[in-house]
């Protein structure tokens, strides 16, 4: 077992999503190790998310390794003085530097071939028929330290410790409307995701009160081409799209009132935000939100009653999700 480390790496880059629900991971290590240095390892866009966690210490960028020449790499990694390094996110060129690094503790799933030869803790889980959800099965890595309790999805997302949140911008705060409801239409996932339609967010805009709800449209530049052209001329109805960067979108989304989306990065910043957060899932496996529904305290899910055809957008019905938007603020 792992006694008192002094600094460790968690690995995990890949998306925003992800990230997110591995937080959790840094909030158990440092309630167990107040002393340790708890640093994550990840992608340059995911810094923004990794920052607002208070239990993360330090933040390193994977491209910035890459950038490293092989020799430079592993000298700069030697010197970090690492006791323990996670991979959350199996990915063999580190699992290989993290050993020729001699790093004392390296974890990584028993479902990797390569880490037969590169880790010497192996926990042995599978995630693809797990009934588990993600976030729950990443504190499977935990237990090389002693930790196999089981959490709640309620306990995880306290212990994200999501509390660093950048502060907004005056531009962004002063469209902020406090005679009305803010809410964000997060209509795009950059194919991450199964989606609703366009369309479908766009009539519930139209369908809201006008008196009663300011609605912003958010997405990338690229993601705006899909809707920017139909929004409907209404006061109430803002194309934020391709406006913020990461920073700000995480701040606009803590200071709003509630966020619709499909499964995507900013449903999960909304849910650790804890505000109003209603994802739309499919049922199907593995994309269901048993695996993948965002940490919060806020969090409803709106699932489709049957399985969509391929490239289809999900089945929910528009009239259920306004009734749902309405009644969370009656």
């Amino acid at each position: 077992m792992i006694n008192n480390p002094k600094r460790i790496v968690i690995s995990r880059t890949d998306s925003i999503g992800d990230v997110a629900l591995t937080l959790p991971i840094a909030g158990i290590l440092k309630e167990k190790y107040p002393d340790a240095q708890i640093i994550f390892l990840g992608n340059t866009y995911t810094k923004p998310i990794i920052k607002c966690c208070l239990s993360v210490d330090e933040v390193w960028e994977w491209a910035e390794l890459q950038k490293m020449e092989d020799r430079q790499r592993l000298k700069w990694l030697k010197s970090q003085n690492i006791d323990v390094f996670i991979h959350v996110f199996p990915r063999r060129e580190l699992a290989r530097l993290a050993k020729k690094a001699k790093i004392k503790h390296r974890i990584g799933t028993s479902h990797r071939l390569y880490h037969l030869l590169t880790c010497n803790h192996r926990p042995n889980f599978t995630r693809k028929n797990s009934d588990l959800h993600e976030a729950q099965l990443n504190t499977k890595l935990l237990t090389p330290f002693g930790i196999n309790k089981y959490y709640s999805l309620n306990e995880l997302s306290v212990i994200s410790n999501f509390t660093k949140l950048p502060s907004l911008s005056e531009n962004f705060k002063i469209l902020l409307n406090t005679d009305k409801k803010n809410l964000i239409f997060h209509c795009k996932s950059q194919g991450s995701a199964l989606e609703w339609g366009v369309d479908n967010f766009i009539n519930l805009a139209k369908s809201l009160n006008q008196a009663d709800f300011n609605i912003f449209f958010t997405g990338t530049e690229k993601e705006s081409e899909f809707f920017r052209n139909k929004l409907p001329k209404q006061n109430n109805i803002i194309d934020l799209s391709g406006k913020m960067n990461l920073d700000q979108l995480i701040a606009f989304i803590s200071k709003s009132d509630l966020l619709l989306a499909c499964s995507t990065g900013p449903l999960h910043i909304a849910g650790l935000s804890d505000i109003k957060t209603i994802g739309l899932f499919t049922p199907k496996k593995p994309l269901h939100f048993g695996r993948w529904q965002p940490l919060g305290r806020q969090v409803k899910i709106l699932e489709e009653e049957k399985i969509s055809e391929r490239h289809q957008p999900l089945d929910i019905n528009l009239r259920v999700v306004k009734q749902e938007v309405e009644n969370l603020f009656q």
